[in-house]
């Protein structure tokens, strides 16, 4: 269908996590769906490349968890820190208490795929790439629709509901004037690929005195970032490549003998790390979810997993009244109610960790090997560790799972 103007119940804005999530669960639930994604494909390098217990369980909630774990992943039960050379292992999946125990590494494109195609075997769900939102429909004083630009011009989509889920950058959120609070954060991250040319167990990051290093392992490659001061890139490239290779190297020697593939400089891409959220989440007729309502940093790689559980709070609360007609602010309110504390509490714990990372150093000058005193109270204190982290970082601060009226209306609507 080539119309420039489109009619549905909701048009969701950005096929991120957040956004083709709460596509699938409300086509599922017979309600029509348009999604609006800004680039032709997914086929790009993201930050969140984890996908935590939680979202898996969700998956197998929809029947879906078996086809997903069918793809080329990896599938890890722990993750370890090197801290100063000292390897230590705070997060234990396998403490978990049922459903899902081990966290899966997969390249993000991969799993939007994935959700996009299973969404797109439903008959009113429809996706639309290459279809930026730039502006919004109004109409009586509440939000109606969206405009968007394609390669054959303004596409506007009129619905009930619009959804933001078009990141921390949201341009439906700032066209709503919907302001955002922004948490200081001195600390920016460099991110680049490089070659894996020797194996060694799953490691979330290497840290010393000078620097942090995050390596997630892909098939052949760690999709790998560094730590920088907020503003500090320019001062990086000014003291050339081979020092920021042997910065690299001397933190996690894993990657020596990989970061002479680092040649040019547009190898290593600039990311502004932002901890920021709305204090107001929606609007008659919008509702943002993910980024567009709260940009959390990659601290414990929990972006995708908050995305996801604003999807499914919001298909929840949203699906029966926007099936019957009877959908209000009430709604969207409780949307934000129900997701605003786990948000609170997870960027405090990030804000906290930062504050610590941001020092001239991490700080982290431990002597190898670590002296009894230390690895007394490491064995003291670790089993606990293991255990919250595992249930903060894998299930989330409020996990959120498909409410028994949802699943009514999937049995009605045959899905």
């Amino acid at each position: 269908m080539d119309s420039r103007a489109i009619d549905t119940t909701c048009c969701i804005a950005g096929g991120g996590p957040a956004g083709l999530m709460a596509g699938l669960l409300l086509a599922r639930a017979g309600i029509e769906v348009v999604v609006l994604e800004k680039h032709d494909d997914f086929l790009r390098d993201f930050r969140g490349d984890t996908i935590h217990p939680s979202t898996i369980d969700l998956l197998g909630e929809l029947g879906l968890a078996q086809a997903f774990l069918s793809l080329p992943h990896d599938e890890l039960k722990g993750l370890d820190v090197v801290l100063s050379g000292n390897r230590i292992n705070p997060v234990d999946f396998t403490t978990l208490r049922g459903g899902t125990r081990f966290l899966v590494l997969m390249p993000q494109w991969d799993f939007l795929d994935f959700i996009a195609a299973e969404a797109q075997k439903l008959p009113t769900f429809r996706l639309i790439t290459g279809a930026e939102a730039t502006g919004l429909v109004t109409s009586g004083g509440r939000v109606a629709g969206v405009r968007a630009s394609t390669t054959d011009g303004e596409l506007t989509v009129t619905a009930t509901l619009t959804i933001a889920a078009d990141g921390r950058g949201s341009a439906v959120r700032e066209a709503a004037g919907l302001s955002v609070k922004h948490f200081g954060i001195d600390i920016d991250l460099l991110w680049f690929r490089l070659p894996i040319t020797r194996r060694e167990r799953p490691t979330l990051a290497y840290l010393d005195q000078r620097s942090m290093v995050l390596t997630i392992p892909r098939d052949t490659y760690y999709q790998a970032g560094m730590l920088i001061p907020k503003g500090g890139y320019d001062a990086v490239v000014e003291e050339g490549l081979p020092a920021l290779r042997a910065r690299i190297a001397q933190t996690a020697p894993v990657l020596a003998e990989a970061v002479d593939s680092l040649t040019d400089w547009p190898q290593v891409k600039l990311l502004s790390v932002q901890v920021n959220r709305a204090p107001r989440w929606y609007r008659p007729g919008l509702l943002c979810i993910g980024d567009a309502a709260h940009a959390m940093s990659p601290a414990f790689g929990v972006g995708v997993n908050f995305a996801i559980q604003d999807a499914v709070a919001t298909a929840n609360r949203v699906a029966a009244p926007l099936r019957n007609g009877t959908l209000g602010s009430y709604e969207l309110m409780r949307v934000q109610r129900r997701r605003l504390p786990p948000v609170r509490v997870m960027q405090a714990i990030q804000l906290q960790l930062h504050k610590r990372i941001a020092r001239p150093g991490p700080g982290v000058n431990l002597p190898t090997p670590l002296p009894w005193r230390i690895r007394f109270m490491l064995r003291l204190l670790l089993p606990i560790a293991r255990r919250v982290t595992a249930r903060v970082v894998g299930r989330g601060i409020r996990p959120e799972h498909v409410s028994a009226e949802l699943r009514e209306l999937f049995d009605e609507a045959g899905r």
